[in-house]
């Protein structure tokens, strides 16, 4: 692993757990009835802290196409899973709760999980597969299964819907960064002209705009502690499925070598859980429920 990507990545996952924090802080003051609509992102850009948590975002984003572009996708996605733990530190100096065992355990288990993930996979690059049937396939099975998750949300929003709209939300972030990395190699191929002529830029923007609703309506409707961890799991995991299925990436597969990669996949899920409850992690707004009825918040200033 070069320094580089290491640094692009890491740098990236910091500007995306900050940008997180400052997005669900606008988003849980956001009308109700904006719930999955693209109103409810017409009214948060008239919010100032909602604005600096997508220019923080969009900024490692960049930085994330910048480490796709040097390094594998099974090997970059770890490494942004680390977005937790800046948005703790955030939490952290906002609610100034200590970390205690409970978010050193989480701590220990992320890293130790990304370490062991990366040292025993070995990820390396190769070719894309000249199949598109087995693209299509698998970027149709985490596209179905977004939609599906998204529905299901929708008839159980202040409930399961925040953790559901969240994985969904990962898996199109997934998708996204495969694609971020196709479109860079045509990019570097051709230039201008040949990225253009292709889907994938496109597809690029649409799934990060859908990406960003899911995510605002899990925002909006639930604290980090119910939607950031089921985001921050989803994306490497859709990643490191894209990157091994069509884009050639390689890990090592002797029975050894799977057991640490499957136990350090295991143990970044258990850290983004240990962290994501964590009580520093700000709880959202108080109950938006009465009587079983919605009940509407006024927009923040």
């Amino acid at each position: 692993m070069s320094v580089l990507v290491l640094v692009l990545a890491v740098s990236a996952a910091c500007c995306l757990g900050f940008g997180f924090v400052l997005q669900q802080n606008a988003a849980q003051r956001a009308p109700l009835n904006d719930f999955l609509s693209f109103r409810l992102l017409v009214d948060l850009v008239k919010v100032p802290r909602w604005l600096g948590g997508i220019a923080l975002m969009v900024v490692g984003m960049a930085l994330g196409a910048a480490a796709l572009g040097q390094g594998e996708l099974s090997l970059v996605e770890p490494l942004l899973a680390t977005n937790l733990l800046f948005a703790l530190a955030l939490s952290r100096r906002q609610t100034r709760q200590p970390l205690g065992r409970q978010g050193w355990a989480g701590l220990l288990l992320l890293a130790g999980g990304v370490s062991a993930f990366i040292v025993a996979g070995e990820p390396q690059g190769g070719a894309a597969t000249a199949d598109p049937t087995r693209q299509w396939l698998i970027i149709g099975a985490m596209v179905g299964l977004a939609l599906l998750l998204t529905a299901h949300a929708k008839r159980s929003r202040l409930s399961s819907g925040p953790v559901l709209l969240a994985l969904g939300a990962g898996l199109l972030y997934g998708v996204q960064d495969a694609l971020t990395r196709v479109s860079g190699e045509k990019f570097s191929a051709g230039g201008l002209a040949e990225l253009l002529t292709g889907w994938q830029p496109y597809a690029v923007l649409a799934l990060g705009v859908t990406g960003l609703v899911l995510v605002q309506s899990a925002f909006e409707t639930a604290s980090l502690r119910k939607s950031l961890p089921a985001l921050t799991a989803a994306q490497p995991i859709a990643g490191i499925i894209c990157g091994v299925g069509f884009l050639g990436d390689r890990l090592r597969t002797d029975s050894v070598a799977l057991s640490w990669e499957a136990g350090g996949l295991l143990a970044v899920v258990a850290g983004i859980v240990l962290l994501g409850l964590h009580p520093a992690m700000p709880t959202g707004a108080t109950e938006r429920v009465r009587a079983g009825r919605l009940q509407p918040q006024t927009q923040a200033q």
